[in-house]
Protein backbone atom coordinates (compact mmCIF):
# COMPACT_ATOMS: atom_id res chain seq x y z
CA UNK A 1 0.00 0.00 0.00
CA UNK A 2 1.84 3.31 -0.93
CA UNK A 3 1.09 6.81 1.11
CA UNK A 4 -1.74 7.92 -0.41
CA UNK A 5 -3.79 4.83 -0.06
CA UNK A 6 -2.34 4.80 3.52
CA UNK A 7 -3.67 8.47 4.37
CA UNK A 8 -6.72 7.65 2.54
CA UNK A 9 -7.72 4.59 4.52
CA UNK A 10 -6.52 6.24 7.93
CA UNK A 11 -9.04 9.07 6.71
CA UNK A 12 -11.93 6.81 6.54
CA UNK A 13 -11.32 5.44 9.62
CA UNK A 14 -11.32 8.93 11.22
CA UNK A 15 -14.63 9.81 9.14
CA UNK A 16 -15.97 6.75 11.00
CA UNK A 17 -14.82 7.23 14.38
CA UNK A 18 -16.24 10.88 14.09
CA UNK A 19 -19.73 9.98 12.32
CA UNK A 20 -22.73 11.16 13.72
CA UNK A 21 -24.58 8.15 14.13
CA UNK A 22 -28.51 7.63 15.12
CA UNK A 23 -31.61 5.58 15.13
CA UNK A 24 -34.92 5.23 14.22
CA UNK A 25 -38.30 3.90 14.70
CA UNK A 26 -41.78 4.42 13.51
CA UNK A 27 -45.03 3.59 15.24
CA UNK A 28 -49.04 4.74 15.18
CA UNK A 29 -50.92 5.84 17.67
CA UNK A 30 -55.21 6.36 17.01
CA UNK A 31 -56.10 9.25 18.46
CA UNK A 32 -58.90 11.54 19.13
CA UNK A 33 -58.33 15.72 19.41
CA UNK A 34 -60.05 18.63 18.64
CA UNK A 35 -58.76 22.28 18.04
CA UNK A 36 -61.15 24.04 20.14
CA UNK A 37 -60.05 27.77 19.10
CA UNK A 38 -61.20 26.86 15.01
CA UNK A 39 -64.64 26.87 16.27
CA UNK A 40 -64.07 31.06 16.99
CA UNK A 41 -60.98 32.42 15.57
CA UNK A 42 -61.72 34.31 12.73
CA UNK A 43 -58.40 33.34 11.03
CA UNK A 44 -59.48 29.59 11.00
CA UNK A 45 -63.89 30.04 10.80
CA UNK A 46 -63.39 31.86 7.61
CA UNK A 47 -66.86 30.65 5.97
CA UNK A 48 -65.26 29.84 2.84
CA UNK A 49 -63.40 26.90 1.30
CA UNK A 50 -60.78 27.28 3.99
CA UNK A 51 -62.56 27.33 6.88
CA UNK A 52 -61.58 24.40 9.38
CA UNK A 53 -64.26 25.50 12.28
CA UNK A 54 -64.57 21.71 12.14
CA UNK A 55 -61.59 21.03 13.40
CA UNK A 56 -63.42 22.18 17.05
CA UNK A 57 -65.14 19.11 17.19
CA UNK A 58 -63.50 16.24 18.25
CA UNK A 59 -61.98 13.92 15.66
CA UNK A 60 -60.06 10.71 14.71
CA UNK A 61 -57.01 10.03 13.53
CA UNK A 62 -53.99 7.58 12.77
CA UNK A 63 -51.19 9.70 14.42
CA UNK A 64 -47.95 8.45 12.77
CA UNK A 65 -44.51 8.97 14.74
CA UNK A 66 -41.05 8.64 13.85
CA UNK A 67 -38.25 9.50 16.27
CA UNK A 68 -34.26 9.24 16.16
CA UNK A 69 -32.49 9.34 18.31
CA UNK A 70 -28.55 9.51 18.94
CA UNK A 71 -25.88 6.32 19.38
CA UNK A 72 -22.78 6.56 20.44
CA UNK A 73 -21.76 3.12 18.81
CA UNK A 74 -22.60 0.48 16.31
CA UNK A 75 -23.53 -2.30 18.71
CA UNK A 76 -26.70 -1.23 20.06
CA UNK A 77 -26.56 1.33 21.79
CA UNK A 78 -30.50 1.61 22.03
CA UNK A 79 -31.72 -1.55 20.32
CA UNK A 80 -34.48 -0.17 17.95
CA UNK A 81 -36.83 -2.84 18.99
CA UNK A 82 -36.29 -2.83 22.26
CA UNK A 83 -37.24 1.48 22.18
CA UNK A 84 -40.01 1.15 19.59
CA UNK A 85 -41.85 -1.12 21.79
CA UNK A 86 -41.00 1.32 25.06
CA UNK A 87 -42.53 4.44 23.09
CA UNK A 88 -45.49 2.78 22.26
CA UNK A 89 -46.26 1.68 25.88
CA UNK A 90 -45.79 5.44 26.88
CA UNK A 91 -49.08 5.53 25.54
CA UNK A 92 -50.85 2.50 25.99
CA UNK A 93 -50.29 2.40 29.64
CA UNK A 94 -51.23 6.08 29.64
CA UNK A 95 -48.38 8.30 30.32
CA UNK A 96 -48.89 10.17 27.60
CA UNK A 97 -52.29 11.42 26.19
CA UNK A 98 -52.75 12.72 22.69
CA UNK A 99 -55.59 14.71 24.62
CA UNK A 100 -56.22 18.12 22.33
CA UNK A 101 -52.96 18.60 21.57
CA UNK A 102 -51.11 19.84 18.46
CA UNK A 103 -48.26 17.60 16.62
CA UNK A 104 -45.90 19.96 17.67
CA UNK A 105 -47.27 19.48 21.25
CA UNK A 106 -47.42 15.73 21.01
CA UNK A 107 -43.85 15.93 20.39
CA UNK A 108 -42.76 18.29 22.83
CA UNK A 109 -44.57 16.07 25.64
CA UNK A 110 -43.30 12.74 24.10
CA UNK A 111 -39.19 14.38 23.77
CA UNK A 112 -39.72 15.19 27.42
CA UNK A 113 -40.19 11.38 28.45
CA UNK A 114 -37.49 10.18 25.95
CA UNK A 115 -35.02 12.70 27.22
CA UNK A 116 -35.39 11.97 30.80
CA UNK A 117 -34.63 8.24 30.03
CA UNK A 118 -31.87 8.89 26.96
CA UNK A 119 -30.39 12.08 28.89
CA UNK A 120 -28.02 14.44 26.75
CA UNK A 121 -28.44 13.13 23.13
CA UNK A 122 -29.97 14.75 20.46
CA UNK A 123 -33.75 13.81 18.80
CA UNK A 124 -35.17 14.32 15.82
CA UNK A 125 -39.47 13.77 16.25
CA UNK A 126 -42.20 13.67 13.48
CA UNK A 127 -45.76 13.34 14.14
CA UNK A 128 -48.23 13.48 11.43
CA UNK A 129 -51.85 13.10 11.28
CA UNK A 130 -52.90 10.34 8.98
CA UNK A 131 -49.57 9.89 7.73
CA UNK A 132 -50.18 12.96 5.83
CA UNK A 133 -49.88 16.84 7.58
CA UNK A 134 -47.63 16.98 10.66
CA UNK A 135 -44.86 18.46 12.50
CA UNK A 136 -40.89 17.89 12.56
CA UNK A 137 -38.81 19.18 15.39
CA UNK A 138 -34.93 18.39 16.43
CA UNK A 139 -34.04 18.56 19.88
CA UNK A 140 -30.42 19.24 19.72
CA UNK A 141 -28.14 19.52 22.16
CA UNK A 142 -25.99 21.70 20.52
CA UNK A 143 -26.79 24.08 17.45
CA UNK A 144 -23.62 25.88 15.93
CA UNK A 145 -25.78 26.38 12.73
CA UNK A 146 -27.62 29.18 14.76
CA UNK A 147 -24.64 31.70 14.89
CA UNK A 148 -23.91 31.68 11.24
CA UNK A 149 -25.88 34.17 9.03
CA UNK A 150 -26.68 33.56 5.65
Amino acid sequence: MNQQEQADMEKRQRIKDKAFRTIFVRFQKEGIHKYPAAATDPALATGDEYDVSFLATPHRHIFHFEVTIEVFHNDRDIEFIQFKRWLENQYSQGILALDYKSCEMISDDLYEVIATRYPNRNIKIKVSEDDENGATISYNRTQPYRNLAI
